[in-house]
C-alpha cells in the first residue's frame, strides 16, 4: 500500500521556517519508483548519487565556517535517512529536509515518483510537493446486512476503522409468517440497518473529519441510503461504486473507489480554472503574471496559486518583511534589503502556503500562456 506522510500542515510548517545568520536548508528528493529504482544496488547507486551532488552544493556555496559544518552533520543525517530501508517503505518517493541550526530534520514519503533533485537555499524547496497533501477520504462498503468503513490513516494508507453486522435475515429464510409479510419484515430490518448504517457514518465524520466519502454499495440500497445521510456527510459524498463489499480487501476496495476519487479531482480542478478565466475577463479579485501575482502575495490576498509545472523566473524577496518583486526598488525595506532570487516560484510557492492559500501546477494546460505561465485568485 502507497503511504503519503504529506498533509497541509507539515507544508504549512516547512513553508514558514526561515533558517538566521546565513544559515541554509538541505531539500533532497529520492525516487523510489520500483520500475526505475527496484533493486538495492539501482537505489544505492542513486543515493552516491544525491549525496554527491549535495557535496558539490556545499562546496559551490558562499558560506560561513559555522554554516559549512552544519551543513556537513545535516548531509550525513540525510545520508543515513537515504539508506534506511525502513525510510521508504510504501513509498515511491522520498522528500528530506535538513536544516541543524533550525531544529529542522523532516522526512516525507510520498506516494509518487518525483525526479532526484538536491536543492541548497535559504527555505525548504517545495514545489515538488504542491499538490500531493492529503485529501482525507472515507469509503463505506455497505451491504443489507453490514457496514464497513476505511479511511485515510496518519500514514496516509487507508484503513479498516469499524464494522456492523445487523441482524437482517436472509431473504430466503422461512419465517412463521405469510411469506408477503415475511419479506416485508426483512425491508423493515433493511431500513433499520441503513438508519445505523448513516448514523454511524455521520459519528465517524464527528471522530474523525474526512474531505470525501465513496460509497460501495448497490444500485438497490443506494438511494434510500443517500436520503438518510447527514447533510454534512452527504455534501461530501462523491457517488456510489459496485464492489463485493463483505469480501473485498481494503486494497481492492480503494482500487474500485479511485475512479470517483479522481473524476472529483478533475471537476475541482476545471473549476478553478473556470473561476480564474471569469475573474481576469472581469479584472476582479484575480491577478494575471509574475508582477501581480507577487503583488498579491505580498499583500497576502492570495486564495489560490496556479502555475505552469516547470515555471522560472527571476525574483526579490525581502526576508524582514516578507515583501515579493520582480524587482528590488519597491522593496518596503529598502532596495539593499532585497535578495536576489534566481528562480522566485519556491519563495511565492511558500508565501502562498503560509497565508493558507490552496497551491495548484497545471500540466499540459494551456491557460496560464497568456499570463507567462503563473495567476491567482484573490481573496479581495
Amino acid at each position: 500500500m502507497q503511504v503519503n506522510d504529506l498533509d497541509r500542515e507539515r507544508l504549512r510548517r516547512l513553508a514558514e521556517l526561515r533558517p538566521r545568520n546565513g544559515h541554509k536548508v538541505l531539500s533532497v528528493y529520492m525516487d523510489l519508483d520500483p520500475a526505475s529504482f527496484g533493486t538495492q544496488p539501482a537505489r544505492a547507486a542513486q543515493v552516491s548519487s544525491l549525496v554527491d551532488a549535495a557535496e558539490r552544493r556545499i562546496r559551490a556555496a558562499e558560506l560561513d565556517h559555522d554554516a559549512r559544518c552544519a551543513l556537513k552533520q545535516d548531509l550525513e543525517r540525510v545520508r543515513g535517512a537515504l539508506r534506511d530501508g525502513d525510510s521508504t517503505k510504501g513509498a515511491h518517493a522520498l522528500a528530506v529536509f535538513a536544516s541543524q541550526p533550525s531544529d529542522l530534520f523532516e522526512v516525507l514519503r510520498l506516494p509518487d515518483a518525483v525526479p532526484q533533485t538536491v536543492v541548497l537555499n535559504d527555505t525548504p524547496w517545495l514545489d515538488p510537493l504542491v499538490g500531493r497533501s492529503r485529501t482525507r477520504r472515507c469509503v463505506a462498503l455497505l451491504s443489507r446486512r453490514t457496514l464497513r468503513l476505511l479511511a485515510d490513516g496518519p500514514d496516509g494508507g487507508m484503513h479498516e476503522v469499524a464494522a456492523v453486522a445487523d441482524a437482517v435475515p436472509s431473504q430466503h429464510d422461512k419465517g412463521g409468517l405469510s411469506q408477503a409479510n415475511y419479506e416485508r419484515s426483512i425491508e423493515e430490518e433493511v431500513r433499520k440497518h441503513l438508519e445505523h448504517s448513516a448514523a454511524m457514518l455521520f459519528e465517524q465524520f464527528r471522530r474523525a473529519p474526512f474531505d470525501q466519502l465513496a460509497v460501495g454499495t448497490s444500485a438497490e440500497l443506494w438511494p434510500d441510503f443517500e436520503r438518510m445521510l447527514h447533510d454534512y456527510v452527504c455534501k461530501r459524498t462523491l457517488g456510489r461504486f459496485d464492489v463485493d463489499v463483505e469480501h473485498v480487501n481494503v486494497e481492492q476496495a480503494v482500487a474500485a473507489a479511485r475512479p470517483l476519487f479522481d473524476a472529483a479531482a478533475t471537476r475541482e480542478l476545471e473549476g478553478r480554472l473556470q473561476r480564474l478565466q471569469q475573474a481576469l475577463a472581469q479584472g476582479e479579485r484575480a491577478a494575471g503574471g509574475l508582477p501581480a501575482v507577487l503583488e498579491a502575495l505580498s499583500e497576502r490576498r492570495v486564495e489560490l496559486l496556479l502555475y505552469e509545472a516547470g515555471f522560472s523566473s527571476p525574483g526579490y524577496v525581502c526576508p524582514q518583511s516578507g515583501w515579493l518583486g520582480v524587482g528590488p526598488d519597491a522593496c518596503p525595506s529598502g532596495e539593499d534589503s532585497a535578495q536576489a532570487r534566481d528562480n522566485i516560484l519556491d519563495d511565492a510557492i511558500a508565501a502562498a502556503i503560509v497565508q493558507r492559500a490552496e497551491v495548484c501546477a497545471l500540466v499540459d494546460r494551456p491557460e496560464l500562456g497568456p499570463h507567462g505561465g503563473i495567476a491567482a485568485l484573490l481573496r479581495f
